[in-house]
């Protein structure tokens, strides 16, 4: 520990708690092999969907399987698809070991973001699960109680979140960039990133924008990405997304 001019110790560190995004990846086989199969065929319909995102592993569907799980191969495989894996849960005692050694943690077990799971394949839809807040390269301001507005163009990268309040964008939400509320959200410009309504679980939250051409749109953990194409009425026009009980709508304005 050094010590300043004024005799003051002097620290060059701080430790401090803090909220990570990550990628819940829910496996539906032991076999890493098809596993990694479909991952590549997921990534070949949306290349730029993952963009070195931290996963948590979710074992509890496949907790039973008498077949290991070579999670050094699976480690491997989701970081040549841009993820970062590095917890796991919901395993059996001899799979949260074997995960352990491959150099993954332990997370806490906890139930998942609501989503749409695929009933057939190695891999159910991924979802991210965790919210996080950080700061971004954009001037912010809430002129009015429950709103946040954000008045420059989101770049790739970039993300906003309005914690307990809605979110207005009056300029483009560009590809890889992420919007996040708890309440609605209003896009005044063309929507081309990922939007997150409803983000701690309303399901009266609602999208909004000028121009949909999103990579992904959510409510409520209900989501759709880009492998489903848009119809020709809502793409890169005027369109709001909601719930309409667990089927996420998309309807022109």
């Amino acid at each position: 520990m050094a010590v300043d001019t004024a005799g003051q110790a002097r620290t060059h560190l701080d430790l401090k708690s803090a909220q990570l995004s990550v990628v819940a990846l829910v496996l539906k086989t032991a076999d890493v092999s098809a596993v990694a199969a479909e991952l590549a065929a997921r990534r070949a319909d949306d290349p730029e969907f993952f963009d070195n995102d931290p996963v948590l592993i979710d074992l509890s569907a496949v907790q039973g399987e008498e077949q290991p799980i070579d999670f050094a191969a699976l480690v491997q495989a989701l970081r040549s698809h841009r993820t970062q894996p590095v917890a796991v849960r919901g395993g059996s005692p001899a799979q949260m070991a074997a995960a352990h050694a491959a150099g993954l943690i332990a997370a806490p077990d906890v139930p998942a973001a609501r989503a749409q799971p695929r009933e057939s394949g190695a891999v159910r839809e991924v979802v991210r699960e965790v919210v996080r807040e950080v700061q971004v390269e954009v001037p912010v301001q809430a002129p009015t109680p429950g709103a946040l507005v954000v008045d420059k163009p989101l770049r790739s990268g970039q993300q906003v979140y309005a914690r307990g309040s809605d979110l207005v964008v009056m300029a483009v939400v560009s590809f890889g960039a992420e919007v996040i509320a708890d309440g609605n959200i209003h896009v005044y410009a063309p929507l081309r990133g990922r939007a997150i309504a409803g983000a701690r679980g309303d399901t009266s939250a609602r999208i909004f924008t000028t121009c949909l051409e999103p990579q992904l749109v959510s409510v409520a953990g209900i989501y759709r990405t880009t492998e489903t194409e848009l119809p020709d009425n809502v793409r890169g026009k005027p369109a709001q997304v909601r719930l309409d009980g667990e089927k996420l709508l998309i309807e022109p304005l």
